[in-house]
């Protein structure tokens, strides 16, 4: 693909995303916004509340990518670890910024009105700054709930890691203020465009599609090299090809885009991002027709 692109780790923490407890939302919103951004996501790691295994999986990370990015493990509980673990694997030491043990005193103390909770000031105080432990040399960002998100440049030049909160409704509010950090513009400063393509296909069986995706290399040469990462899914009758490359591989996707074209036909119904939820749904308006459902017995729910 010509120049090496810019990538990402991912490291989701949290014993009960690695059990299944809790499904992971942020892994997933983190590749497309950062593929968004032109940076390709080499891994996603999960891994629970082990101080150990969550270094490892910080070092692993580090190894290979520009930036890394963790989810998780920010609060005030002793198994929310990933702050102290994130500046002992970057060679930083931790102090308490007494502000921002100020300031998020004053956020508890609003969940404490609100909540009627009868929790003693002193066990809040020391949850408030236990959140407030900042590694020397971070950037930090500001409390969307009670936790702040940390950026951490490596004190030996490395990549820096984005320390984010567990709940998306933190996380996702954050992701603007942690990519405008000066470490992580510095990253994205040297990214270049990432493109996705989408093509969906109702109807032949998979092994109607790889048949047809071996035609096209052998007319055109492997996908990789010609800059296209493929990825291919099945779903309950519909096939969906996924194609990311950089704009130099754009001629690359449109001789595949065509080939599958000159194979499937009218079986491809979309290519431009739709679900065949959305196209069913404009021919019903296109048509001026109505959907009308009878049910029994579900609350509701089938309609």
């Amino acid at each position: 693909m010509g120049v090496r692109p810019i990538r990402a780790g991912i490291v989701v923490t949290g014993t009960e995303v690695l059990t299944g407890r809790v499904t992971d939302r942020n892994g997933p919103w983190l590749a497309e916004r950062l593929r968004e951004l032109g940076v390709d996501v080499g891994r996603t790691v999960v891994v629970g509340d082990r101080r150990e295994d969550l270094a490892t999986a910080l070092r692993f990370q580090l190894a290979d990518h520009d930036l890394v990015i963790t989810s998780g493990g920010l609060g005030p509980t002793a198994d929310d670890l990933t702050a102290e673990v994130v500046a002992q694997v970057q060679g930083r030491a931790m102090a308490l910024d007494r502000d921002l043990a100020d300031r998020i005193e004053e956020i508890v103390a609003g969940y404490a009105a609100r909540r009627s909770w009868t929790t003693p000031p002193e066990i809040l105080r020391q949850g408030s700054e236990k959140q407030a432990m900042v590694p020397d040399g971070a950037v930090v960002l500001t409390p969307i709930g009670t936790a702040p998100g940390l950026v951490v440049p490596a004190a030996d030049g490395g990549a820096a890691v984005v320390v984010l909160p567990g709940p998306p409704s933190e996380l996702q509010p954050m992701w603007a203020e942690a990519i405008a950090s000066a470490p992580v513009r510095a990253v994205l400063d040297r990214a270049s465009e990432l493109r996705q393509a989408e093509i969906r296909i109702w109807g032949p069986p998979e092994a109607e599609l790889a048949a047809a995706l071996r035609v096209h290399e052998d007319a055109h040469g492997p996908l990789d090299e010609a800059g296209l990462e493929v990825t291919t899914c099945v779903r309950d009758g519909e096939l969906e090809i996924v194609s990311r490359f950089a704009p130099e591989a754009a001629g690359a996707y449109g001789d595949l885009h065509a080939s599958l074209s000159a194979t499937f036909g009218e079986q491809i119904y979309a290519d431009d991002g739709r679900s065949l939820d959305d196209v069913v749904a404009e021919v019903l308006l296109e048509r001026g027709e109505t959907v009308a459902t009878a049910e029994s017995c579900t609350a509701g729910l089938v309609a």
